[in-house]
């Protein structure tokens, strides 16, 4: 399996991906602990869920009649479930540009901050700008792609932020920036 490429991305190259959305003309990134995550799904599929069902499958095969038989006709279907999964997983990983915070970030929200808000009514919370393969907003993290991250892109600590949602408008300020290697800018 062939991992992902390793880029040093200019910030106002990622400016122009989060605005964009999904298009295949545009690269896709991914932090290093978004692609490590992707890898070890990939490696535990192969590894261990496989040849797990593969056992089950010739054990189900062993007690003869196949065409009536549920435990091979189910392991069979997880079998092509997992095999398409570790496709998808080996090409969506070569696809992937993964991207590092670096210096000339700092101060500034892009790709792979850690961004405090503080909302209209005190509420305080953290999230971090990632990719959409990746993106889990109930854990912090926010696509770039979204109309939030889209929002936060290029901004400074002290900024205001504005974004439609259909709950409503939300207002907040940006209260740090952080990147993983700990630089930030207050």
């Amino acid at each position: 399996m062939r991992t992902g490429r390793l880029a040093r991305v200019a910030p106002s190259d990622l400016r122009g991906a989060a605005r964009s959305v999904i298009s295949r003309a545009v690269p896709s990134y991914i932090t290093p602990e978004g692609f490590e995550r992707l890898r070890e799904e990939a490696d535990r599929l192969w590894r261990i869920e496989r040849p797990r069902v593969t056992r089950e499958v010739a054990e189900a095969a062993a007690l003869g009649d196949r065409s009536e038989n549920a435990e091979y006709i189910y392991g069979k279907r997880r079998l092509r479930e997992i095999d398409a999964r570790l496709r998808f997983l080996a090409k969506r990983m070569d696809d992937l540009t993964v991207v590092r915070a670096t210096p000339e970030q700092r101060g500034r929200v892009f790709f792979g901050a850690f961004v405090a808000l503080e909302e209209e009514d005190g509420a305080r919370r953290e999230l971090r700008l990632v990719g959409p393969d990746e993106s889990e907003p109930g854990a912090g993290r926010v696509s770039i792609e979204s109309p939030l991250g889209r929002a936060l892109v290029g901004k400074h600590a002290g900024d205001e932020v504005r974004v439609r949602r259909p709950k409503g408008e939300l207002r907040a300020r940006i209260v740090s920036i952080r990147y993983e290697d700990g630089a930030s800018g207050r």
